[in-house]
């Protein structure tokens, strides 16, 4: 029987992260029965359940996925730039359902404490990644310093949450850049 790389078992596992990703942005977690798992991956659900022990396994490595892609932007430019970039592919389908995700994530958390205590190491990995960019471009003298670093980062996470959730709701993005504009504005030095 010939082997199978590791090199293509990545791309498989990505293969199906994105579909799964898709149909649970489509159907919820709930909704996103195994059977239209298969449909959405073109897999059984012995090649599925071959690289994830079970559903909610899968549903935690999109959310995972998800939130490393968002830990090294963040990073790197800042929780704005998550926004703008977020903002910038809006009307993507890959788009839609990555904002499926994140609104299945937030409402796993209000209703499964077992998923909640599996998340916070992500969710602390993305807020640890928020203060340290703050602390950084506060000491590079860019951030005003009129208020704490831990008020700052949770008013840019709640302007996250929101443009999540407008644009979530298929409300227009169109006109959100001023208001990413200014949202940046409030956290600059004066």
């Amino acid at each position: 029987m010939p082997r199978v790389s590791q090199d293509q078992l990545d791309a498989r596992r990505q293969e199906i992260l994105a579909a799964a990703r898709a149909c649970f942005a489509r159907h919820g977690y709930e909704g996103a029965t195994v059977r239209r798992l298969e449909e959405a991956t073109g897999l059984s659900r012995g090649a599925i359940f071959h690289h994830f022990r079970d559903k909610d396994s899968l549903f935690l490595a999109v959310a995972e996925d998800d939130a490393a892609v968002m830990v090294e932007t963040v990073a790197r430019n800042g929780l704005v730039q998550v926004m703008r970039d977020l903002l910038g592919r809006a009307t993507s389908p890959d788009t839609a359902g990555w904002l499926g995700s994140q609104l299945e994530v937030s409402r796993r958390l209000r209703t499964d404490p077992a998923f909640a205590r599996r998340w916070a190491e992500r969710s602390a990995a993305i807020a640890e990644a928020t203060r340290d960019r703050l602390v950084r471009q506060r000491d590079a003298g860019v951030l005003r310093e009129d208020v704490p670093i831990a008020v700052l980062a949770q008013f840019l996470e709640l302007a996250y949450d929101g443009l999540v959730l407008h644009l979530a709701m298929g409300r227009p993005a169109d006109d959100l850049g001023p208001v990413l504009d200014l949202v940046e504005e409030a956290v600059r030095r004066r």
